[in-house]
């Protein structure tokens, strides 16, 4: 079975981690025989496409995004080219890709590997996947809101009852699938706020019908700090588009680092994978960057390939890549400077290709 796959490498350190994932992709191929087989289409968008021509993103690649069995993007946006209104230019990537292809789950897993440091003194089991409502809140308003020169601006909060209900799903289903607790936290803000108080209302109405899972509501101040405290007791967090995104933030900093953080972002016919982190461009092109956040997304990605398109071999392929990954991070050996290393690029790089091919031994 060919998957075709578009690759948007995109700014700063992006280019470097796709190219580790594209070799990634590639020995898996070999590995299994061409089964599955990959055609792997480069698409140049972002910030430096913007300085370069005026726009981050042709509309024929994004025809090409649509057209593809999935996306793999590696980094959007560097913090100095920005519009005049001060929004990054490599943000219109992403927003062009959730809105207008209605990728609107954002699917996080915080997973703790054994190996890498964490900033927490005695972290545990860390196993959970946050579920972000991505086409809401208030991104919703982007690039719209309202601005009076330099002295006022305001962005409105969108939160409908429909795309609760979406993401409400997306998060029970997943808790039934997982293993272990079955639960479904959700986070919002209902005390103070009437859009978090219509959310709170939908996930309640939506968590009768799957009566085998466990719902908690939580705040979310409340919920940053048990991310620190409690960070084992989660399985399944369901939060709108803003709290979904700092809240992803802190669980990858209780694993290690966002350099380990993957991230996919899936609507109903069309999935995204990306790791969490930015473009990072003060240390582009130094041969430093941590490839295992889009390394995990790829596997990320041939896991949802394997499902949508019944190909047991891409949901084997990555298994591989997990174990590899596992292998690499409990071993040392191949760690970047982020999670306690001394290693470069390239050499992580070919410690996880050598865990590969024992992987699918």
């Amino acid at each position: 079975m060919i998957h075709d796959v578009a690759i948007l490498p995109g700014d700063g350190i992006g280019p470097e981690v796709v190219a580790i994932a594209r070799g990634v992709l590639e020995r898996v191929e070999q590995l299994s025989g061409a089964d599955p087989g990959f055609r792997l289409e480069t698409i140049e968008a972002g910030a430096g496409r913007w300085r370069r021509t005026g726009s981050a993103f042709a509309e024929e690649d994004y025809q090409l995004c649509r057209a593809a069995d999935a996306m793999l993007l590696g980094a959007m946006g560097l913090p100095d080219v920005r519009h005049p209104d001060g929004r990054e230019a490599g943000g219109d990537v992403i927003f062009k890709l959730r809105f207008g292809l209605d990728l609107y789950a954002g699917i996080r897993p915080v997973r703790r590997y054994d190996g890498p440091l964490s900033p927490l003194s005695d972290p545990g089991r860390i196993d959970y996947v946050i579920v972000r409502e991505n086409t809401e809140g208030f991104y919703a308003a982007r690039p719209g809101g309202s601005r009076v020169a330099d002295e006022v601006a305001a962005d409105t909060s969108i939160v409908t009852r429909a795309g609760t209900e979406r993401i409400a799903r997306r998060a029970f289903e997943l808790a039934e699938r997982r293993a272990g607790r079955r639960s479904v936290t959700s986070v919002d803000k209902a005390n103070v706020l009437g859009s978090y108080a219509l959310w709170r209302t939908v996930v309640e109405r939506v968590a009768a019908k799957y009566p085998g899972v466990e719902l908690e509501s939580v705040y979310v101040d409340a919920a940053a700090l048990y991310l620190v405290l409690r960070p084992e007791s989660f399985d399944v967090i369901v939060a709108e588009n803003m709290f979904g995104d700092i809240l992803s933030d802190v669980g990858a900093a209780t694993i290690g680092g966002l350099g380990l953080a993957p991230s996919a972002d899936l609507g109903d016919e069309h999935g995204l994978f990306q790791p969490a982190h930015g473009s990072a461009p003060d240390i582009a092109g130094r041969g430093v960057a941590n490839p295992t956040a889009t390394v995990l997304a790829t596997a990320m990605m041939l896991d949802w390939l394997g499902e949508r398109k019944d190909d047991p071999a891409a949901t084997r392929a990555a298994r591989w890549i997990e174990a590899a990954v596992q292998d690499v991070l409990a071993s040392g050996h191949g760690l970047t400077s982020d999670v306690g290393g001394d290693r470069g690029t390239a050499e992580a790089a070919a410690a996880l290709l050598a865990a590969l091919e024992a992987a699918a031994a």
